[in-house]
């Protein structure tokens, strides 16, 4: 079986400045390092390598997303906006979402990156990948960029496969600590595309995510919130996935699987109040990998 990968040295270099957290500094605030920062991708993907796992992935080289391709998921004026932004070199897309000089072509490359992702798994370059880009996307909205996002890169990659590769039947699951609240907007009432997100109950963006959130229109009952309360750990997760996201999954019988994969909900993550862990991970991952296998040829993004 093989996996792909995708990196850049590109996706650290995007600047969410010298914040504190999620507060800009200021005379009341020291500064610090923002909440979204390049260390954790860092050694993520030099774990990789030390740990030999490197060697047994197929590098999949990213591309810039077209303003076309993100015009399937996003509004002009907030593509506009981002570049701006990014051209003055300073700026906030919208709240606590800073970004820099680059970062509108540093997020293109992340949402061609998750395209190129997609394009292997579907043309069976690969088996599955995983796309270790930055800045992340499952809170951009349409015309938004929030919570650390600027483009919805899952969302991006999702239209282009249904409209290039012909795909109709895409699921996806979050398992983010936040709720995946962009990508629900995006898709809320589109049936060719199951929503599924498994987070800490009201923490961000506070009132969304409820298990009343289901879809509208004919995505009605394509759109479906786990919220768990805080302190949820390996035993609620992997429960949650037996009852719900399997089941559902089973019943879609998608094409294609992809994953806004954050792992904020570790019980060390100071983002969130859950107590996921690497075995935790694991466990998920392998009942997504079997179900992928059991239901879509095992693509999974």
């Amino acid at each position: 079986m093989a996996t792909g990968f995708v990196f850049h040295e590109l996706y650290l270099w995007h600047n969410t400045w010298n914040w504190n957290q999620v507060f800009p500094p200021s005379l009341t605030v020291q500064p610090g390092t923002h909440a979204e920062n390049p260390e954790t991708k860092r050694r993520l993907r030099n774990l990789l390598e030390v740990s030999g796992i490197l060697d047994h992935l197929v590098t999949i080289k990213p591309r810039r997303a077209t303003v076309e391709e993100l015009s399937r998921v996003h509004t002009p004026a907030h593509i506009a906006k981002i570049r701006e932004i990014s051209d003055r070199g300073y700026g906030d897309a919208s709240t606590l979402t800073p970004l820099g000089a680059g970062s509108y072509e540093i997020a293109l490359l992340a949402a061609g990156g998750a395209i190129k992702a997609m394009e292997a798994v579907i043309t069976g370059e690969v088996d599955n990948a995983y796309a270790l880009i930055r800045p992340p996307g499952h809170h951009a909205t349409a015309d938004v960029g929030m919570g650390f996002c600027l483009f919805s890169n899952a969302a991006i990659a999702i239209r282009h496969a249904q409209q290039l590769h012909g795909l109709t039947r895409i699921a996806t699951v979050d398992w983010d600590v936040h709720h995946g609240n962009g990508t629900q907007s995006i898709f809320y009432d589109d049936p060719s595309v199951l929503s599924i997100s498994l987070h800490q109950d009201n923490l961000f963006p506070a009132n969304s995510g409820a298990i009343a959130e289901n879809g509208e229109g004919k995505g009605k009952g394509f759109n479906i919130n786990v919220p768990l309360p805080p302190g949820s750990g390996p035993g609620a997760y992997a429960a949650a996935f037996e009852r719900v996201v399997i089941p559902a999954l089973t019943r879609f019988k998608p094409e294609l699987i992809v994953v806004p994969s954050g792992f904020d909900a570790s019980g060390v993550d100071p983002m969130g109040r859950m107590l996921m862990n690497s075995s935790g991970y694991r466990r998920l991952a392998r009942m997504l990998l079997d179900a992928a296998r059991a239901l879509c040829g095992g693509r999974l993004v």
